[in-house]
């Protein structure tokens, strides 16, 4: 009986740690990425980089509350991907996709759906899925996956705005992609 309970207790182990080492590419050893950058989404001027393609329809809200106004509101994005915040600085890549504003309460809210390439990686991408509460001065976002150097990348990003002027935003990134 002992015997028993010790090679069940080796290989309940041995799953454990082979579970937690997660999935491994072809004996590749995971790598680590880390990437600062710029999103400039411009929804004013003669060149939009980003538009909205669904508006609202009137809904019937009871007091004042601006954000339902938007509610439901369907952006599709084309932004510039800078090294720093002047939109004049090194093109990194682009972010391109879409995003919802997709609350209804005081806190502005985007649900994005946006994929990130760029040119130093081959237009390698990744994407990431997420809610956006876009007052919050520090937001986290995962990693969804990736394409090309970023092959299954998995990981997080924090965005921060850097500047406002209307509906027009300059976001800096801070990325962290797990990769093999």
């Amino acid at each position: 009986m002992a015997g028993g309970k010790s090679s069940q207790l080796f290989f309940i182990l041995l799953l454990a740690i082979i579970v937690s080492s997660g999935p491994a590419v072809a004996g590749k050893p995971t790598k680590i990425t880390r990437l600062q950058f710029y999103m400039h989404d411009i929804h004013s001027g003669r060149t939009p980089t980003a538009v909205r393609v669904a508006p609202s329809r009137p809904l019937n809200f009871s007091g004042d509350n601006p954000m339902a106004a938007m509610f439901g509101s369907i952006y599709v994005a084309d932004n510039k991907l800078t090294s720093s915040p002047d939109i004049n600085s090194t093109l990194v890549g682009r972010a391109q996709g879409i995003y919802a504003v997709a609350s209804l309460g005081w806190e502005m809210s985007l649900h994005m759906m946006l994929t990130y390439t760029f040119k130093q990686f081959n237009d390698s991408s990744f994407s990431v899925i997420g809610r956006n509460p876009v007052m919050s001065p520090v937001r986290e976002f995962p990693i969804s996956g990736g394409t090309g150097v970023f092959r299954l990348a998995r990981g997080y990003c924090f965005a921060q705005t850097n500047s406002t002027s209307g509906m027009d935003a300059v976001v800096g990134y801070n990325v962290t992609l797990f990769h093999y």
